[in-house]
């Protein structure tokens, strides 16, 4: 009996001592955090376009990220603090993938959106031969990154998964792009065959064989199909036109006047505020970041304050057609405005926007148009078009997704 109670005893001190001396689950747990939140910061600022995830689990922190050098960051990071932590690095695009990090949207819009379910909100949408990166999978649908480097889920039954070679097989391939708003992709080469799909304005097919007034064409899930010729542009010629300039960016918004809103939307079925500017611009040739908050970094600053005021008159001299306007629900500048809402500029204090439907308003109150809501809440304004070839404003046919690939997006 004696020697069990003296057993208990060591033992007893021999937890103490451990307890005093290394330190607890949850105060490792808020040193971890605390360097994570600084690496995060620095590194991935905008969760939309990098991931950098972080679990902890008995004394080991698992990340998950698209961003090498953040995760070298905390690395260093925790060796320096002393932090007795093991870490464990899940680096995107995920081994599982294999050589399958590639993939191509197959229906003429894509739904995406932020967590892997049907019933999760959509958060952006991908047209009909958009290239994309894989970065993993769960069930039916894979996290994938669009050309504008959003992040997002996309169901299986949407894209065609494909390797690096099938990737640059297609994108060397003979394609072309259609041109109306909203047509329909035939079975025959007859106008009064089915369909095999609808398309609308943008969207991408390999072509396959010249037949009179109709073309044959593939779809990156291989189903064929017809398209009437004059429909269609070549996609080499389409992507390689100049850059364009502030008519074609009004003509092509003002045919979408009444289309409706719709959150997520970046098509002619529906488009939100941000979604219908990157439309309008993707359509000319250009590819935008994907919502306002992020298409306000971008591009030369336009000056349409007076010290800390909106000045109409200021808008009015300094605005150029095809300048994108930003929107905050505070109304006021500050230092990091919230922004929220966007809209092209076309002139005279008029404006085009998303905004219940595709409409053109103005920021004169005595114009008809006047929109004395959003009028109260521009914050800021950007020139994009003598920007192309900056960041967050690319040219199709020079951006990485859409060029043979000689390494990762």
């Amino acid at each position: 009996m004696k020697q069990l109670f003296l057993l208990l005893f060591i033992l007893s001190n021999a937890f103490l001592h451990t307890a005093k001396s290394a330190p607890s689950d949850s105060l490792l747990l808020k040193r971890c955090d605390v360097l994570v939140a600084y690496v995060k910061n620095q590194f991935v600022p905008d969760g939309r376009t990098d991931i950098f995830s972080t679990a902890f689990t008995n004394d080991t922190l698992k990340v998950e990220t698209t961003n090498q050098a953040a995760y070298d960051r905390l690395k260093v990071l925790i060796a320096q603090d002393k932090i007795p932590v093991t870490l464990i690095e899940n680096y995107l695009p995920a081994k599982e993938l294999k050589d399958k990090e590639f993939a191509l949207v197959t229906l003429s819009v894509a739904n995406h959106r932020d967590k892997p379910a049907h019933s999760a909100e959509m958060v952006t949408q991908t047209l009909l031969g958009t290239p994309l990166q894989i970065l993993k999978q769960s069930g039916g649908y894979y996290l994938v990154r669009t050309p504008d480097r959003y992040i997002s889920w996309v169901s299986s039954a949407e894209i065609e998964t494909m390797t690096a070679f099938a990737f640059n097989k297609w994108k060397q391939a003979e394609k072309v792009v259609y041109l109306p708003e909203y047509g329909r992709a035939y079975t025959e080469a007859s106008d009064g065959s089915l369909p095999v799909s609808d398309l609308v304005a943008g969207d991408i097919l390999e072509v396959l064989e010249s037949k009179g007034k109709y073309l044959k064409v593939s779809y990156p899930d291989k189903r064929v199909a017809y398209l009437v010729r004059k429909d269609t542009a070549p996609y080499q010629k389409w992507i390689s036109r100049p850059a364009p300039e502030a008519k074609q960016i009004l003509s092509t918004a003002e045919q979408f006047i009444g289309i409706p809103y719709l959150w997520g939307g970046t098509s002619v079925k529906g488009m939100d505020c941000s979604g219908f500017t990157k439309t309008c611009y993707y359509l000319n040739g250009i590819i935008l970041a994907r919502d306002a908050s992020q298409q306000a970094l971008y591009g030369e600053k336009v000056e349409i304050y007076d010290q800390d005021s909106l000045s109409i008159p200021k808008c009015i001299a300094n605005l150029q057609a095809g300048d994108l306007l930003f929107f905050s629900p505070g109304g006021t500048k500050g230092v990091n405005p919230r922004i929220t809402h966007t809209a092209i500029y076309i002139g005279k204090g008029k404006f085009i926007q998303a905004a219940g439907l595709i409409r053109i308003n103005s920021m004169l109150k005595d114009d008809p148009e006047y929109d004395d809501f959003q009028s109260r809440k521009l914050v800021a304004a950007r020139r994009i078009l003598n920007s192309v070839g900056t960041p967050g404003i690319s040219r199709i046919d020079q951006h990485a997704f859409y060029q043979t690939l000689s390494k990762r997006p």
